[in-house]
C-alpha cells in the first residue's frame, strides 16, 4: 500500500521536500493557508513597492500541476493528533504515515500585545502589501496634515537590525531621495527620517565586523538614523517609547526585531526549545514522537558543529529539505537513514543601489561586486523563468530609472476580507492598513 506523506507549510523547506519526492512512490498531500509559495527575502521589495507581489508568489497548484502523486490542500490547520497520525484541519482530517512541519516562523513581539497590535510585521506577501498600503497612504495622509501630524507622518522607525532591517531601511532610504520627491512636489522630504534601532552593539549580529561596520556606514550615508543598544519599550501607535526613557513620535513602526517558530497544536511541550521550536534529531525526526519530522526555521537540530542549532536561513531548510527527501526514498528501500549536515556557503545582505556586504567561509567583501553577487543568487533561487524575467526588468528599470511604476493603494474590499477570515482565519490586518485615527 502506498504511504501518505503529510507536509504542513509550504515554504521553502516544505516546497523543496514535496518537488524532491516526485514519482518516488509516496502520495503526499501539502497543506498551507495561502494557495501560493512566497519567496520571503524580497518581500521588503514588495513593501517599497519595488517589486509586485506576484514577482515573488508562485501558485502551489502551479507548481505542481503536472504531479499526479501530490494533493494541495489550502487551509488552516487546527492540531496535530500524533496517536492517531492525523492533521486536524478546518476543512476536514488527514491520515499520514509520516508527517512533515516545515511551517516556518512569525513575527515575536516579546509578549506586548500592544506593539502587536500597532506595529507592522513583514513575515508575508499579505503582511507585506499591507506594509506598501501604510507607507503610500502614509504621504497622502501628509498633505493635508497638521504640524503635530506632520512629526508622527514623516518618522518611519524600523525595529531590528539584521538583514531584513537593513535591507529595508536602506530601501526606505532611497525611496525618500529618489522617488517620493518625484511624485509629490509640494512636499519637503528634508523631514522626513528613518530610525533603524537595534538593541545589540552592531547590526547584522551574524555578519563579520567588517560587514557590519561598512553596512552602518553605507545606512548612515543614505540619511538612516541608526541607533544601536536600543530597545522598544512599547508603543501606542503614535509614541514609541524606549527603554532608556527616550521616545519616538511615528505612526509608522515596522517590526523586523524577532521571529519564533509557528508550532502546531499537538507537539508535545517537552519537543519544544527555546524560540518555539521544535526539537529534531540529525535526521530531523521530531524527538518523543513517531513518523513524525520537521523541517527550516520551525527545527531545531543541536550538532558538534552547530551546538545552538542551525541558521533560520532559506538555505538551511532547502538543504534539510533534500536530505530527507533521500532519506524517505532510503525507507522504502529499507536502508538506514543518513544524518543532515550543513556547512555554511556564507550570508550577505544588501542595503541600497551598488552597496552590499558579502561574507563567505573564506573571505568578505562589500560594495558594488557584492551587490551584483546578491543580485544575482537572489534571482537564481526564484522559482520559474517568468518571475526571474519579472524581477530582472524590475531591477533593471530601477537601476538605471532610480524609479518604479509599482506604487499602487489597492485595498480589498470589506467582503473579501470577510472571506479570507472565514476560510482562512486570515486577520484583517494582514491586508488592510490600520485607519489614521487608529490610536486615538
Amino acid at each position: 500500500m502506498t504511504k501518505t506523506i503529510v507536509i504542513i507549510g509550504a515554504g521553502f523547506a516544505g516546497l523543496q521536500l514535496a518537488r524532491r519526492l516526485k514519482n518516488e512512490g509516496y502520495n503526499i498531500i501539502i497543506t498551507d493557508q495561502y494557495n501560493f509559495h512566497q519567496f520571503q527575502p524580497l518581500l521588503y521589495q514588495v513593501a517599497t513597492a519595488r517589486l509586485e507581489p506576484s514577482a515573488i508568489s508562485f501558485p502551489l497548484r502551479k507548481v505542481f500541476q503536472n504531479r499526479k502523486d501530490v494533493h494541495v490542500r489550502i487551509t488552516k490547520v487546527n492540531r496535530i493528533d500524533t496517536a492517531a497520525r492525523q492533521v486536524i484541519t478546518q476543512d476536514g482530517t488527514f491520515n499520514y504515515d509520516y508527517l512533515v512541519i516545515a511551517t516556518g516562523c512569525t513575527s515575536n513581539f516579546f509578549g506586548n500585545k500592544q506593539i502587536e497590535q500597532y506595529a507592522y510585521p513583514m513575515k508575508s506577501t499579505n503582511e507585506a502589501i499591507a506594509l506598501r498600503n501604510r507607507i503610500l497612504l502614509n504621504f497622502e495622509d501628509a498633505l493635508n496634515a497638521t504640524e503635530e501630524e506632520l512629526e508622527e507622518i514623516m518618522n518611519i522607525v524600523v525595529v531590528g537590525g539584521g538583514a531584513t532591517g537593513v535591507e529595508l531601511a536602506g530601501s526606505l532610504a532611497e525611496m525618500k531621495k529618489n522617488v517620493l520627491p518625484r511624485d509629490y512636489h509640494d512636499m519637503d522630504f528634508s523631514k522626513l527620517t528613518v530610525y533603524l534601532l537595534e538593541g545589540a552593539g552592531h547590526t547584522l549580529q551574524n555578519m563579520s565586523s567588517a560587514s557590519q561596520a561598512r553596512s552602518q556606514e553605507y545606512l548612515e550615508s543614505m540619511g538612516v538614523k541608526i541607533l544601536l543598544n536600543t530597545v522598544v519599550e512599547n508603543y501606542d501607535g503614535h509614541v514609541v517609547q524606549l527603554k532608556n526613557g527616550e521616545t519616538i513620535r511615528t505612526r509608522n513602526l515596522i517590526w523586523t526585531a524577532g521571529v519564533k517558530g509557528n508550532v502546531p497544536e499537538g507537539i508535545p511541550e517537552t519537543s519544544i526549545v527555546r524560540g518555539n521550536r521544535i526539537r529534531v534529531d540529525e535526521m530531523n525526526r521530531v524527538e518523543g514522537l513517531e513518523q513524525v519530522f520537521a523541517l527550516g526555521d520551525i527545527a531545531y537540530m543541536e550538532t558538534k558543529e552547530w551546538p545552538k542549532g542551525h541558521a533560520q536561513l532559506a538555505n538551511v531548510a532547502n538543504n534539510q529539505a533534500k536530505n530527507l527527501a533521500k532519506n524517505f526514498v532510503r525507507m522504502l528501500k529499507g536502508q538506514p537513514l543518513q544524518p543532515f549536515t550543513y556547512k555554511n556557503p556564507g550570508t550577505m545582505a544588501t542595503v541600497g543601489k551598488r552597496k552590499a556586504v558579502v561574507d563567505l567561509p573564506f573571505m568578505s567583501f562589500q560594495g558594488r561586486m557584492a551587490w551584483f553577487t546578491w543580485m544575482f543568487l537572489h534571482l537564481m533561487l526564484i522559482l520559474s523563468v517568468k518571475n526571474k524575467l519579472m524581477i530582472f526588468i524590475n531591477w533593471a528599470i530601477s537601476y538605471f530609472t532610480n524609479d518604479t511604476t509599482l506604487r499602487l493603494i489597492l485595498l480589498p474590499t470589506e467582503k473579501e476580507v470577510e472571506q479570507a477570515e472565514v476560510h482562512n482565519g486570515i486577520n484583517s490586518r494582514d491586508v488592510l492598513p490600520l485607519p489614521v485615527n487608529n490610536a486615538a
